[in-house]
């Protein structure tokens, strides 16, 4: 069997279920996560699965699932027209819906013993209708998983002995909300959003003993004090991963997002001023679109100088994907798409930037006392996160206690 995820960690999530699933058990084949995210992602995984056709044996199956094989989250009917390079091998091709669970009514036990973490869902899917978004469409509304579904999976985990979980999905702050959408916008003056997620935090530190708890990427607008105040204990992880996407109030209209220029600096400003219990500097890493239509110079601009002073320490860059291939977004019809000349330079000095501030960063952190939960071991070398996430390994961190194990917290100092 060969396995292939494309992407986030929801693909991930699922694929842990399937690959131990009843349904393909006894049976040779191949398993494709894939994604749609852009038009890079998508020619990603077609590629992949092309090599793969050119030498399938006979009895072997290709299984595809995930967003590319999916519209309103059903598999997707007309799956062989969007992607017509593969309609000739379609008695070689089979899509999966998500959950095997729910299709098949059945609990499956992954093995334990394969993970020093684990993705847990906690909502699922949005309906915020991003002008730039193919997911929405792919998936289906938002809703949110029960607090007490959410702690028994944990728990699971926990009682064999695992340290990590990530929480994750696609709008975390929107837990426990009915919507994606604000209802009190924080274009309306910065009101109170009443986001839920701190109250299924303390619930989980309440009535869990997990060592560490990730959260993975943060849409801004729900973040409230009690959400910020919460990441002061010091069993979650002091890292922030927001889905900026602009730093201009005119891009990010454009964008159909719920904020402008002076609410996500704000939120990053107090992200960053945030003092942790143990002492930690917060990290923040960000998600930005890069020449996304009528983007001009003093809207680059913005941004660009909205990383520099907030001092965001890593950036994930994506050219804006016009998704002219197969299924496509509202913005591809915008008018004044940015020429590909001004696009490389713009992404190549929103690259640049990140990778001095990190560096930066990193070089802050130097022969500050942190804790590394170790993933990796072979031989004598080994590497995983710090709390603040900066990757360490046996050349660049120092150890003081404990001792090198996979699944092992050693507390140690970055040199």
């Amino acid at each position: 069997m060969q396995i292939k995820v494309f992407w986030c960690k929801v693909n991930k999530y699922y694929t842990n279920k399937w690959i131990n699933s009843p349904y393909l058990k006894n049976k040779k084949w191949y398993f494709i996560a894939t994604c749609a995210v852009t038009d890079k992602a998508k020619q990603k995984w077609i590629k992949f699965v092309k090599n793969i056709l050119k030498n399938i044996k006979n009895e072997e199956i290709i299984y595809i699932s995930w967003c590319s094989a999916f519209k309103d989250w059903k598999i997707q009917n007309n799956f062989f027209e969007l992607y017509p390079e593969l309609e000739e091998y379609k008695n070689k091709i089979e899509l999966l819906w998500e959950d095997p669970e729910e299709k098949n009514k059945i609990k499956i036990n992954i093995p334990k013993s394969l993970y020093t973490k684990k993705f847990v869902l906690i909502q699922w899917w949005c309906d915020s209708f991003c002008s730039f978004c193919l997911t929405v469409i792919k998936r289906w509304r938002h809703f949110s998983r029960p607090k007490e579904d959410i702690l028994k999976e944990i728990l699971d985990f926990e009682n064999v002995w695992w340290k990590e979980i990530v929480l994750t999905w696609i709008n975390l702050w929107a837990w426990g909300l009915k919507n994606t959408t604000p209802s009190n916008s924080p274009l309306s003056k910065g009101e109170q959003t009443n986001s839920k997620l701190a109250e299924l935090l303390q619930y989980i530190l309440d009535n869990s003993k997990i060592w560490r708890i990730r959260i993975s990427s943060l849409w801004p607008e729900f973040i409230d004090k009690k959400c910020l105040e919460i990441f002061k204990n010091t069993r979650i992880y002091p890292h922030f991963h927001y889905s900026v996407q602009s730093g201009s109030s005119k891009i990010l209209k454009l964008m159909k997002r719920h904020y402008d220029w002076e609410y996500i600096k704000n939120i990053l400003q107090k992200t960053k001023n945030l003092k942790r219990d143990d002492q930690v500097s917060i990290s923040i890493w960000a998600d930005i679109i890069v020449w996304f239509p009528w983007e001009d110079e003093n809207d680059f601009n913005e941004t660009y100088n909205l990383i520099k002073e907030i001092w965001i320490q890593k950036i994930h860059a994506f050219p804006f994907s016009w998704h002219k291939i197969w299924e496509t977004v509202p913005a591809w019809k915008y008018p004044n798409q940015i020429e590909d000349k001004i696009k490389k330079e713009r992404m190549q000095k929103i690259n640049n930037l990140s990778e001095n501030i990190r560096k930066q960063f990193i070089e802050s952190q130097k022969w500050k006392t942190l804790e590394v939960l170790i993933e990796l071991v072979k031989n004598w070398n080994w590497k995983w996160w710090t709390q603040n996430y900066i990757e360490a390994n046996q050349d660049n961190f120092e150890i003081i206690k404990w001792e090198v194990k996979r699944n092992e917290v050693v507390i140690g100092r970055l040199r």
